[in-house]
């Protein structure tokens, strides 16, 4: 036996490497780039264009190709057959394989409830949409077919409507798109996450879609909101409308929205029945979080919660205890768990094989557009077949002139080859009506056959007349689809399942704490501790107890249920809730405000205010001479957050701060000994937190705002303030005059 003879190793590149001994390798250099484009992209687009996004007609390709299966399996009007027998069939047309193709047949069946209009009618357990715990059953258990709605998904799809594809083993065809006679984009939800981009559609009411859709063919510029006035969920519940959340997602295809559950009180048994919820959600993701929220404490009222959700509907039954008011629970429960959850609109659909994001009235003219071609398409299609009839008809009324004379052409010529060009010469006829004719059998070959066939002749006008009037303008073909989607409607009449509740109608519970309110006064030292003291402390006369080398700084009233703004010289702005605060003795030190609002290190406290209601202004004075009132409202936040951003401007550092519930006198005092008093009316307010202002003190050649106050704060008692009164700003300041000057003058 011959040695075999061995290949030539292809040769390698060395790596020279002083630390690795006898390493021989191949080193092939590639761009990253240039990786992902070749490697990375086409996988990226596949899973974009071939399975993640629906299309025009409403459909991923997993939906269309076993409904297409299903269609041609006879199942659109014969009985249902074992799932299993279906999904095996579908693996014609999917290579994903069975639990893949199941998965969507339970998504798309009545018995799921995961579609308003669902396409496959079911037998069998195929789980709930709503419930995570009620999975369906195995595909051999189970039986399908299509639903009646699916007439008008494969509405004559025999006749031309769509193009037609190889499968992916390219033993059969399939359709590129299925020709559904109404917007099912829009009736149909559906959801699909792909390489960097994702669409999340919700579904709305057939009735509503098509009522929207044959206004639109008249006139593109009609209001939708008329007719389709929210979307619709087949877990019902109700959605809390709010027009402009929904005209931007009606315009752009992008946006939120708001659905909570539907519940009724039992109060015989003192049970909270929840019935819808919304179609975001699932009922052991709301238990789940209910229970939490109890064992932690901040749900009080409930005693028991029981998921009693079955084959025959949803059911979550909430035991409370004695004494609870529902509505405040269910209140309390919306704004705490998904019993109201948000449904974030990402509208991107495929056109022509590209992703696009659009909104519901481009999804419309899109969807018109490519059902306009369509219907073209089958017109033309019933065109050209009447056409062929109505020519072949012609040539069988021709040889009705003399039956005879085609008998005895037929009958004298002596090759079968030469019977058709002889009854072409012998009646003027073309070659396609004479091989009709030559292939009537000889029983038939008597007038009363032949007037039978030909009577049909006037009818066949008639059609191509009107198939061609059809074809001849838009606005007919636009009738055409007006007209079936009128009998749709009329066909499939869907109640709507969500409710629609105004936003002003919703009951607002606070989930604060009930706070006590009380009068207290706060104080301030020096270096930044803060005391609480109610009117008792005040009351008791003892002395307060400071921090050696530290004294007082500030006071003022306010109220435990207040807040106080804390200004620092970094141009920050702290907010604090005076109940967070506890009320101090007075032999105690107080807050630290530093440690409580986790300050910077080197960060000073100019000012501790109460804003009371948020109604008043705020004057800011600025050591580069800049002066900015603000209005107070823009500092209210619903969060409870410590550190507000851009709460002060940051181009200078904050001298001090005044609030203002009316117009007054403020002097600025410069740190080379100049004065300027102004009135604030001067001044007009700003909405936003961190203007500039405008300049008051002239600030040139190392002038700077050291302090604020009033003028006898740093005048003599026989100065006279109005000398340093200014009318208009900006101003460069009076110096102060010897005679004003303070005898003990210190700042």
């Amino acid at each position: 036996m011959a040695a075999r003879k061995k290949k030539a190793s292809p040769k390698k590149k060395h790596v020279d490497n002083p630390n690795v001994i006898g390493l021989h390798s191949e080193v092939l250099e590639q761009p990253i780039t240039e990786t992902l484009e070749v490697n990375y992209m086409p996988y990226a687009m596949s899973t974009n264009v071939s399975r993640a996004f629906p299309e025009i007609d409403g459909f991923k390709p997993s939906h269309r190709k076993l409904l297409y299966t299903m269609y041609k399996m006879g199942l659109l009007n014969g009985a249902r057959q074992k799932s299993a027998n279906i999904v095996g069939q579908t693996m014609k047309l999917n290579p994903h394989g069975d639990a893949a193709i199941y998965e969507t047949m339970v998504r798309l069946a009545t018995g799921n409830e995961a579609l308003l209009t669902p396409f496959v009618e079911s037998k069998g357990n195929f789980g709930k949409y709503y419930s995570g715990d009620l999975s369906y059953a195995a595909s051999r258990y189970t039986e399908a077919k299509l639903s009646p709605i699916c007439a008008e998904v494969f509405k004559d799809i025999d006749r031309d409507p769509v193009d037609f594809v190889d499968s992916y083993d390219g033993a059969m065809q399939e359709p590129r798109l299925l020709p559904t006679a109404f917007p099912n984009v829009l009736v149909s939800a559906n959801k699909g996450i792909g390489v960097a981009m994702a669409s999340d559609i919700c579904g709305f009411n057939l009735n509503e879609v098509c009522d929207a859709t044959m206004h639109f063919l008249k006139d593109p510029d009609y209001d939708l909101f008329k007719t389709m006035s929210a979307p619709d969920f087949s877990t019902g519940g109700e959605l809390i409308y709010k027009r402009e959340e929904l005209e931007r997602v009606y315009n752009t295809g992008l946006g939120s929205f708001q659905v909570r559950s539907r519940w009724r009180y039992l109060p015989s048994e003192r049970i909270i029945e929840v019935y819808e919820i919304p179609y975001t959600t699932k009922t052991d993701v709301i238990i789940d979080r209910i229970v939490k929220l109890s064992k932690e404490g901040k749900v009080r009222e409930i005693s028991d919660i029981r998921d009693e959700t079955d084959l025959s509907g949803l059911r979550i039954a909430i035991d409370v205890k004695r004494g609870t008011d529902p509505e405040k629970l269910m209140a309390k429960l919306f704004q705490m768990t998904t019993l109201q959850d948000t449904f974030s609109c990402n509208f991107n659909v495929l056109v022509d094989g590209y992703p696009k994001v659009m909104g519901v009235r481009e999804i419309l003219a899109e969807w018109v557009a490519w059902r306009m071609e369509s219907t073209r398409r089958r017109v033309r299609f019933d065109l050209n077949k009447k056409s062929e009839k109505l020519h072949l008809l012609h040539g069988l009324e021709a040889i009705l002139l003399d039956i005879d004379k085609a008998v005895d052409i037929i009958r004298h010529t002596e090759l079968e080859a030469d019977v058709v060009p002889n009854l072409m010469r012998g009646f003027d006829i073309d070659q396609v009506q004479a091989e009709y004719v030559a292939n009537i059998r000889l029983r038939n070959i008597n007038r009363e056959y032949i007037l039978n066939r030909t009577k049909d002749i006037e009818a066949l006008d008639e059609e191509i007349a009107s198939l061609k009037k059809i074809l001849s303008s838009d606005d007919n073909v636009k009738q055409v689809i007006y007209d079936e989607l009128a009998a749709i409607n009329k066909k499939y009449v869907t109640p709507r399942k969500t409710g629609i509740v105004d936003a002003e109608d919703i009951v607002q519970v606070s989930l604060e704490p009930e706070v006590e309110d009380y009068p207290v006064t706060i104080m301030v030292s020096k270096e930044g501790y803060l005391k609480k003291l109610t009117d008792r402390v005040l009351r008791s006369g003892a002395d307060l107890k400071y921090k050696d080398g530290d004294s007082p700084w500030l006071e003022f009233p306010s109220t435990n249920r207040g807040e106080l703004l804390v200004l620092t010289d970094q141009s920050q702005c702290y907010k604090v809730k005076v109940c967070t605060l506890s009320d101090t003795k007075s032999a105690d030190l107080g807050t630290f405000l530093a440690t409580k609002l986790e300050m910077e290190d080197g960060e000073n406290i100019i000012h501790v205010l109460d804003p009371g209601d948020y109604k008043s202004d705020i004057l800011y004075i600025f050591r580069n001479g800049r002066v900015a009132r603000v209005a107070l409202s823009g500092y209210v936040t619903k969060q409870n957050r410590k550190k507000l951003k851009n709460a002060i401007y940051v181009g200078s550092p904050l001298v001090d701060a005044i609030v203002l519930s009316e117009n007054r006198d403020v002097t600025l005092f410069s740190n080379d000994e100049r004065l300027i008093t102004f009135n604030t009316e001067l001044l007009k307010t700003k909405t936003t937190n961190s203007t500039q202002g405008l300049i008051a003190f002239t600030c040139k050649k190392g002038r700077e705002v050291i302090a604020v106050g009033k003028p006898e704060e740093f005048l003599g008692p026989d100065a006279d303030p109005a000398r340093y009164v200014v009318d208009k700003l900006p101003s460069a300041g009076t110096s102060i005059s010897d005679e004003d000057r303070m005898t003990l003058f210190d700042l």
